[in-house]
Parts: structure tokens; C-alpha cells; sequence
């Protein structure tokens, strides 16, 4: 009984409903979330650490980043799944108003990206020829996978998401770590570009 109350307190807040849609389509940093709804990150982050003790979001921290993503599926999928019986066909004004400003962000993703790799471009190439070529790599990590579902991916060292980029659509979750958040960023716009929502 406890739970359901913390989910439908947690609930009971039109910004809260709003964050959930939101990370709902992607993970996205507080500053982020504050960027699309348009109040203060204090305040975003209230919002969030509720949304987080009732189990319908998680916190990440990447350096001096905190991400949110969705919490635990068990939980959040049949509040989802209510959420959206009962939007109906009602038009929300918000929703398509975040909508818009979460593209926005996305589009601020990606030109970072690019950004970087354009500012590292003759570096980024020096260090990839001190390595085998990336293609019999990709090759001989296939030919070890086999053909057979993965399960949870890990890539440790992710960089900027190659790994990801290619398996992740035979994972059922994909997670990618690095030590660099300038690196993960760069493979969170690749994966959002790809549009592989099971990978982080």
C-alpha cells in the first residue's frame, strides 16, 4: 500500500507528470529537463528526487552532471500504461510544447557533438591509425558474439559508442561507461541520432 501512495503522491504534480513524459522519451540531464520546462534547476530537481524516491526515475551523475532516466520498468510501465489510457485523445498543450523543446535539445546534442569531433578531428584521426583497423575489430567481436540475442550489453570504455552503436540493437539493454562525460555525451547524441532507446 505504501508504494501506491508514493507513486500517486509522486503523481499528483502536473511538472512531475511532465519530467516523467520527458525521460520517458530520453534520458536527460536536470539542466536539460529545467531547459524544456522552463523553471530553475533547483526546482527540477525537487521535482526529480520525488519522482526518484518513489522509484519512477533514477539519478545518474556523470562528472558534474546528474542524469534522469526512468526508474525501474516493473514499477514505471504500468503507470505508463495508465498515463496514457487515461491522456485519451485529450490534446495537451504541454506535451506538445515540451515536445518542441526536447527536439531543441536534442538538435543542442548533437551540434556538440559534431562540434567536438570537428575540433579533434585531425587528433581523432592520428589515434585511430595507431590501432588495427576498426573494421576487423567490429568483425572479429561479431564473429565472437554468434548470432544469438544479447542479453544486457556493457561497454566499458565506450568512448564515443561504436560498440553501442552496433550491438545494441541485438541487446535487450545496452549500457555504455567512460571515464570521459565529453565522450559521453558525443555517444548519447549517436544512440539518440540512431534512435536505440534501449541503450544509455
Amino acid at each position: 500500500m505504501m508504494i501506491a501512495l508514493d507513486i500517486f503522491r509522486a503523481l499528483a504534480d502536473a511538472t512531475r507528470l511532465r519530467i516523467l513524459a520527458l525521460v520517458q522519451a530520453m534520458e536527460l540531464s536536470v539542466g536539460e529537463l529545467a531547459q524544456v520546462l522552463g523553471q530553475s534547476q533547483p526546482r527540477v530537481s525537487r521535482h526529480v528526487k520525488i519522482l526518484c524516491d518513489a522509484g519512477l526515475a533514477e539519478r545518474r551523475k556523470e562528472g558534474s552532471w546528474v542524469f534522469v532516466t526512468l526508474g525501474n520498468r516493473a514499477r514505471v510501465d504500468p503507470v505508463l500504461a495508465a498515463l496514457e489510457a487515461w491522456r485519451g485523445t485529450e490534446s495537451d498543450h504541454w506535451a506538445v510544447a515540451d515536445a518542441a523543446r526536447l527536439a531543441a535539445v536534442r538538435a543542442d546534442r548533437a551540434a556538440a557533438a559534431n562540434a567536438w569531433f570537428e575540433a579533434n578531428a585531425g587528433q581523432w584521426d592520428t589515434i585511430r591509425s595507431l590501432h588495427i583497423a576498426e573494421a576487423d575489430v567490429e568483425a572479429a567481436i561479431r564473429d565472437m558474439l554468434g548470432t544469438a540475442a544479447l542479453g544486457v550489453l556493457i561497454d566499458i570504455g565506450t568512448g564515443t559508442g561504436r560498440m553501442l552503436e552496433l550491438f545494441a540493437p541485438d541487446a535487450v539493454h545496452a549500457l555504455g561507461i567512460d571515464r570521459s562525460s565529453e565522450m559521453l555525451r558525443l555517444a548519447r547524441a549517436k544512440l539518440a541520432e540512431r534512435g536505440l532507446a534501449n541503450a544509455e
